[in-house]
């Protein structure tokens, strides 16, 4: 009987279900580096939740209207180039909820500025289908 429960366990745990949402969540924050980089801010802001807040160290928390403005901002700047690279650590799903471990380095030219930034983000699967982020947590890295 315990043996039987560790395989369903581990069925469980590693069910197509859960791949597809890992493979979803992983495509939607490459396609949101692409959109980003290429300057569509209306589908770099889809990535967020209407319901979503950012948390970034030392500054005030933002709704998604204050973090969509800043993306516009950042993408419209005549004088700079942003340019964002992403390196995922670790997506878990539960449910429709997946927290995902992630550092994004931006590039800023020609100030020859870069930010390495450390974050977790806690998606969610909202009436659409579609995994979004409702909160996120980041931080500059001391270089």
């Amino acid at each position: 009987a315990v043996l039987v429960a560790v395989i369903l366990a581990v069925v469980f745990v590693a069910s197509p279900a859960a791949a597809s949402d890992v493979d979803d969540i992983r495509d939607r924050l490459e396609q949101w580096t692409d959109d980003f980089n290429a300057g569509r801010a209306d589908e770099a802001c889809d990535l967020f939740s209407s319901e979503a807040i950012s948390s970034y160290r030392g500054q005030p928390e933002r709704s998604y209207d204050e973090i969509c403005a800043l993306l516009r901002k950042s993408i419209a700047d005549p004088a700079n180039d942003y340019h964002y690279e992403l390196d995922l650590r670790e997506i878990i799903v539960e449910g429709d909820l997946a927290v995902v471990r992630l550092t994004w380095t931006l590039f800023i030219s020609p100030l020859n500025i870069t930010s390495v930034e450390p974050g977790m983000d806690i998606f969610r699967r909202e009436a659409d289908g579609k995994w979004r982020i409702i909160r996120y947590l980041a931080y500059e890295e001391e270089l």
